[in-house]
């Protein structure tokens, strides 16, 4: 006769009999604690969330990315700015730039720079030019992107902007010329229509395309006359 006593969930066996016997041992489920509720009351824990507060309890992730720098924040790329002042200042198509960066990636702190720029040199006498520039600029701009859109240009405001803002930079060029040749009106004069013709062309030849055809005069003039204004402009309103 076997003898087999029991001890809880674990039974005693003859040798004997051992060697028939198999079976698997099954590991308790284990509840990690994580270390983010160690400092929380587990019952008031259990409360909030029944209750649908458990957001509460949520901690939001430091945020590690680097600060930008400033210049990146204010989305402002000095090496784009610095070719597109090339490719105003020198638009013959044989110098191999490629001009229409100014008109198809359009930016606002270069021309806002340029136009600042000007409107600093043509103070001459009266800070109230500032503003009649900047003014100009805006709503000058705002006109020829009108008349282009009549005419079937595809152009947005922010392209014509940019490149009417740029292509101050002519003007800005025979400035310290008008101030050495002001004695000699005749020179003076053949300097500013020079000028206004480099500005205008700049302008032109980036804003008006293949799409225009036969209508270029109709917005080539209004350009002309939009830097006529802009350099009457030097010595003050």
């Amino acid at each position: 006769m076997q003898f087999s006593p029991t001890n809880g969930d674990f039974t005693f066996v003859s040798s004997s009999e051992a060697e028939d016997l198999s079976g698997t041992i099954s590991t308790p489920d284990v509840k990690v604690k994580m270390a983010s509720d160690s400092g929380r009351d587990p019952y008031a824990t259990t409360f909030l969330r029944q209750r649908g507060y458990g957001w509460l309890l949520e901690v939001e992730e430091d945020d590690n990315e680097e600060s930008k720098p400033l210049l990146e924040e204010l989305d402002i790329d000095l090496k784009d700015i610095y070719y597109k002042i090339r490719c105003v200042l020198m638009p013959m198509p044989s110098l191999g730039y490629n001009r229409q960066v100014v008109r198809d990636n359009p930016d606002f702190w270069g021309p806002l720079a340029v136009v600042l720029l000007f409107s600093m040199i043509s103070i001459y006498g009266q800070f109230r030019v500032v503003s009649w520039i900047i003014t100009i600029w805006i709503f000058g701009s705002l006109t020829i992107f009108l008349l282009a859109r009549v005419l079937g240009g595809e152009v947005s405001y922010g392209q014509v902007l940019g490149v009417i803002g740029y292509s101050l930079l002519p003007l800005i060029v025979i400035t310290p010329l008008l101030l050495v040749i002001g004695g000699f009106e005749v020179v003076s004069t053949l300097v500013k229509l020079f000028g206004v013709f480099w500005a205008a062309y700049s302008a032109a030849s980036l804003l008006i395309g293949d799409e225009f055809k036969t209508k270029k005069p109709l917005l080539i003039y209004p350009i002309f006359l939009l830097y006529i204004y802009f350099l009457s402009l030097y010595t003050g309103v």
